[in-house]
């Protein structure tokens, strides 16, 4: 408390009881000494209502012991119990668990660690990926501002995320790796990575490139060989020896039929070799028998075109040709779908020929747009025409059902820029985005379908669509979300299929490691989004006519279900509505892969350089006592003592306001009691 606010206090203090003097004892006509219970109660009114305008502030400080953390985080993929570590893994965190002293010292938090990160309740190694950048990653933010040496239990491979001994830079953390495994290094092959398009054309030759590894020191002979069924459809020799460790193999194989086709990579195992399982690979290739040709129209530069022409060829399946009107219009029918860029006056043939041949378009306007012409090139919409623009930030609709959108939010995304005033549509349309402004939901269309005379259209109200996939990158560091999206509006539009009230989402064919996610979406009679409906996948194994059925559950405006984990093989399955007879079929691949079986042994170089330039240090398993040792003499490791201060003003104190008001109501009461008033 300041020494101003008391002297405030002070003279409160004497005002109120020169005031309650001057009443009773100066002025009063009251003889007995009742008079002097009247005075300290008028005081005590006075001086509480002054206090109460003073409004004091009154500082405690409360102090408490907090101790260092220790983020114990665990391995539990599978090549943790391939590589025969899973018990001493077990060993490990019993000991770190149950150790007093280690209790004593330190707040312990367990975590465990595949593709994500989760409380650990219990181990079972059947992760089918470790990424364990993103485990740094996660406590360097959790315990940011904490003292938290981490202790990561882990052979060091990682099959998924980002180098983490980059991430462990930004962690500031000492980090102490438990390595799973030994330092005795095997000769080994191995296939290190396959590169193949997942598309490709009937009758071409698609390119494959193939990595082999060598560890050891030998000179050796092997033989590279793909089959394709039992068929061996290449092969070579190769030679490695302590100097050449490596060697990258291009062939190309012809395309001679439609569909999924799959193919072996093996390499002839060494003598004695102790991983086999490296030595092959599984990949797989969907033929198909045209390419979507898309015409991207534009009469001015801008960043959107460079975007839009990304996303969509992000899809081997589709091409973008930039072009400018009169180029679109010299080879118009060799295009399955025309998205039309910021019209002006130099599009009028080109929306004539869109309305007259119905042809299906994507419309996105903006700044320079021409909406006198536009307005009068279609029935479609109507815009208002007020020339000036306005920053308009997309919002969702959740309600969405021509075709499913998933993993997007658009919340964080930045504004598009289109023209100010109302837009009207003339045509039954279904809003994928409306324009919001400040938060708040205008109720505009931003991105509208619609159909009309058998053709498919979208309309976006916008540009600066750039920004949009920049963000999806800072967001998600990859372009995939927003690519996506794209992929799958460009798909509505080119395809002239007929609408069905279920429709499904899935891939033709899943290499291993990858999730099997399978979404739906179910329309009632009236095609509205039904979100209570009950749905259930009926798969078929068609090596061995297993079948399995499983419920689809709704997620994020569609229902969805993860067949992750499911055996290799061929798979035919049907989405069935439980009380009507709808459905929609279809087929895929799963072809057989487990990346965490590719390692013979711990990465121990990358595991003691993460350890050492945080300042920390890697222990083998047969040393994890050392770091029970080093963690407890370590004293960068104590506990802190801290205090709170809590500053209340009197004003909050209720009692005060109960005082006042009892002194009062006291004072009335004598008083009236004693003939006073």
């Amino acid at each position: 408390m300041q020494n101003e606010t008391i002297i405030y206090m002070i003279m409160a203090g004497i005002a109120a009881l020169l005031l309650a003097l001057f009443q009773y004892i100066y002025k009063s006509k009251v003889k007995s000494n009742i008079k002097y219970v009247l005075l300290a109660l008028r005081a005590i009114s006075i001086f509480g209502i002054l206090l109460l305008l003073i409004n004091p502030k009154f500082e405690s400080n409360t102090y408490y012991d907090e101790k260092p953390t220790l983020v114990v985080a665990v391995d539990n993929s599978q090549s943790v119990s391939y590589l025969e570590q899973n018990e001493n893994v077990n060993e490990i965190l019993e000991t770190l668990e149950s150790n007093a002293k280690l209790k004593e010292r330190f707040e312990i938090k367990t975590y465990s660690f595949g593709k994500s990160v989760s409380d650990l309740d219990s181990l079972n190694y059947n992760e089918r990926q470790s990424n364990i950048s993103q485990a740094l990653k996660q406590f360097g933010e959790v315990y940011a501002n904490q003292t938290a040496p981490i202790v990561v239990v882990t052979d060091g491979n990682q099959t998924y995320g980002s180098d983490y001994s980059y991430i462990s830079k930004s962690v500031k953390q000492p980090l102490y790796p438990i390595i799973l495994g030994d330092s005795t290094i095997y000769s080994d092959l191995s296939i290190k990575q396959l590169n193949v398009n997942r598309y490709v054309y009937l009758k071409n030759k698609f390119p494959i490139e193939i990595i082999v590894n060598y560890n050891g020191n030998e000179l050796i002979n092997t033989e590279l060989k793909i089959y394709s069924g039992n068929s061996v459809v290449f092969r070579e020799a190769l030679q490695f020896d302590a100097s050449k460790t490596s060697e990258i193999i291009s062939t190309a194989l012809t395309a001679n039929s439609v569909g999924v086709k799959t193919y072996r990579v093996e390499l002839n195992p060494l003598n004695n070799e102790k991983n086999t399982v490296n030595n092959s690979k599984n990949f797989g290739v969907e033929v198909i028998d045209q390419k979507t040709n898309i015409a991207l129209v534009y009469d001015r530069l801008h960043p959107d075109l460079g975007a839009l022409k990304k996303a969509i060829e992000s899809n081997e399946q589709r091409s973008v040709s930039i072009l400018k009107p009169q180029d679109y219009l010299n080879q118009i029918n060799d295009f399955q779908l025309v998205i039309v860029y910021n019209p002006n006056i130099n599009f009028n043939s080109v929306l004539s020929e869109i309305y007259t041949q119905k042809l299906n378009s994507f419309i996105i306007t903006g700044t320079t747009t021409n909406w006198n012409l536009l307005n009068s090139s279609q029935s479609y919409f109507k815009q208002t025409i007020t020339n000036q623009t306005e920053d308009f930030q997309p919002l969702l609709n959740r309600n969405y059902n021509t075709f499913i959108i998933d993993n997007l939010s658009f919340e964080n995304y930045p504004p598009l820029q289109s023209e100010f005033g109302k837009l009207e549509f003339l045509v039954p349309h279904d809003d994928i985005l409306t324009k919001s402004v400040n938060g708040i939901d205008t109720g505009e269309s931003m991105l509208s379908t619609f159909e009309v005379n058998n053709t498919k259209h979208a309309l976006l109200n916008g540009e600066g669509i750039w920004r949009w996939r920049a963000q999806s990158f800072l967001d998600m560091e990859s372009f995939n979300d927003f690519d996506n999206f794209m992929g799958k509006l460009v798909q509505y539009l080119s395809s002239n299929k007929k609408r069905n009230r279920i429709n499904i989402d899935y891939k033709s064919f899943y290499n291993g490691n990858d999730d099997v996610i399978i979404s739906a979406q179910y329309f009632n009679k009236n095609f509205e989004f039904d979100d209570a409906a009950s749905l259930t996948i009926v798969i078929k194994n068609k090596e061995n006519d297993n079948i399995r059925e499983v419920p689809l559950l709704l997620s994020n405006g569609s229902y969805t279900v993860d067949l992750s984990g499911i055996d290799s093989g061929s798979y035919d399955f049907t989405i069935k509505h439980n009380s009507e007879s709808i459905s929609a079929s279809g087929s895929f691949r799963v072809l057989e892969y487990n990346v965490e079986q590719q390692f013979l042994n711990a990465d121990i170089d990358k595991l003691q350089s993460i350890a050492n330039n945080s300042s920390g240090k890697a222990f083998f398993v047969s040393e994890y006592n050392n770091l029970i040792e080093n963690l407890l003499n370590d004293n960068r490791y104590v506990t802190i003592q801290k205090s709170t201060k809590n500053i209340v003003p009197l004003i909050d104190w209720k009692y005060l306001l109960g005082l006042i008001a009892l002194s009062l109501f006291s004072e009335w009461f004598i008083r009236k009691y004693n003939g006073l008033i």
